[in-house]
């Protein structure tokens, strides 16, 4: 995969999701880069330390050590440098409740991560396509969680 101009930013603490997600990207063969951290604290230190070379897009798993992606997803939209920061929630959980309160935090989208490797090509083609298109803008309700 060779860098270009969009940078993603994987926030997840499997291993095992984070070597799905390189896969399929690799597969999609966009011009994309991708970098990964392993839970909350890192994400956080990654942003603020990351000011210039900042990604275009960040990919947040929900449940993670020492801080969870809903800690995290709080204090990127209350950070005035972070707030416009275009975060998509990249979870197992299919919890209405959960997706409802995630968008009024200001996350830009909700994927559940899908089980079948085509699946998750496509809805990371989406994903990526929508960033690359709305940039910072938060998606409406009809169109915030992505399906492959």
């Amino acid at each position: 995969m060779k860098p270009d101009n969009f940078k993603i930013l994987l926030a997840d603490d499997d291993e095992d999701d984070c070597m799905f997600f390189k896969d399929a990207l690799d597969e999609l063969a966009l011009p994309v880069s991708l970098n990964t951290v392993n839970n909350g604290v890192e994400l956080m230190s990654f942003l603020e330390n990351n000011l210039i070379n900042f990604p275009s897009v960040l990919f947040l798993d929900l449940n993670m050590p020492r801080k969870t992606g809903v800690e995290c997803l709080t204090e990127i939209k209350q950070n005035e440098k972070l707030k416009q920061f275009p975060v998509i929630i990249y979870s197992t959980s299919a919890n209405p409740e959960v997706m409802e309160v995630l968008f009024k935090k200001g996350a830009q989208h909700y994927i559940r991560k899908p089980a079948d490797f085509a699946n998750l090509k496509s809805v990371l083609q989406k994903a990526i396509s929508l960033c690359e298109k709305n940039n910072t803008m938060q998606s409406s309700k009809e169109t915030f969680v992505i399906h492959p």
